[in-house]
């Protein structure tokens, strides 16, 4: 483990860094509304919501200067590119500031790179002539480094503006038929780091639920992070005396996954 290193931070700084996810599929609509208020209420990045969800988070949101991002083939990246770049640009049309969407794992597992790259080119395209800004996800969980390090790799090419880890739904099946997943772990987010231009951002989402892990995601280059876990991860940096003005934290890069 690296060893810890002191990290200037303020607490708007934190806030800033974080996606509110409000992307479970059990969700109702009294729940999505009370992650809105909560993402308005610690002026957080953006909050993460499905599709249906964005004109409840346009009114929520309103003049609260948090973004609106929306999820496109979620969670499985299975529809087809026409219909990704359909609702791409229904979210945005909708309000959606950035989009969040899957990959055909299959299709990336398949080495099938053409239709990988020609749809993530569709959906940023799509995303950058309506002004707003397209993350593409990995689901890391299935793939292999190499896989990770192509899809880095077309990813720069076509300068999209972030690549992410996970969805947050990318359960594996084990040996003894229960499922798990990983999510963003430290050697991938070194992969992604290693294999991205300078231009292309990470976003690290999947089990990043305390300070200590986000803070070790920063210390990797990461700069936005998806976690349901918005409230814990506040409270715990003013608990700390990470506000303004500038406090610090000791972090090292934590793996929440061993």
């Amino acid at each position: 483990m690296t060893a810890p290193a002191a990290i200037a931070v303020t607490l708007p700084q934190i806030a800033k860094m974080i996606d509110h996810s409000l992307l479970h599929p059990t969700m109702t609509d009294r729940e999505i509304l009370a992650g809105l208020e909560m993402a308005k209420k610690y002026k957080v990045a953006a909050a993460c919501v499905k599709p249906y969800s964005i004109p409840v988070a346009k009114d929520a949101l309103d003049g609260s200067g948090v973004l609106i991002c929306a999820v496109v083939g979620f969670p499985h990246g299975n529809s087809t590119t026409t219909i990704k770049v359909l609702e791409t640009e229904e979210a945005v049309k909708a309000g959606a500031h950035e989009i969040d969407m899957v990959v055909n794992v299959g299709k990336v597992l398949g080495g099938d790179w053409e239709y990988v790259t020609n749809e993530i080119r569709a959906i940023n395209d799509t995303v950058v002539k309506r002004g707003a800004i397209l993350k593409v996800i990995f689901e890391n969980d299935y793939l292999r480094d190499e896989d990770i390090t192509y899809l880095c790799k077309i990813c720069t090419s076509l300068s999209v503006a972030f690549v992410k880890t996970s969805t947050g739904f990318g359960f594996v099946k084990q040996p003894n038929g229960l499922y798990a997943y990983k999510g963003a772990t430290v050697p991938h987010l070194q992969l992604m780091k290693a294999n991205v231009g300078p231009n292309v951002q990470i976003k690290a989402a999947g089990g990043i639920r305390s300070l200590d892990e986000v803070m070790g995601a920063i210390s990797l280059g990461v700069t936005r992070i998806g976690t349901s876990s918005t409230a814990t991860i506040i409270e715990e940096a003013i608990h700390r005396g990470i506000n303004t003005p500038m406090g610090f934290a000791l972090v090292s890069p934590v793996d929440p996954h061993g």
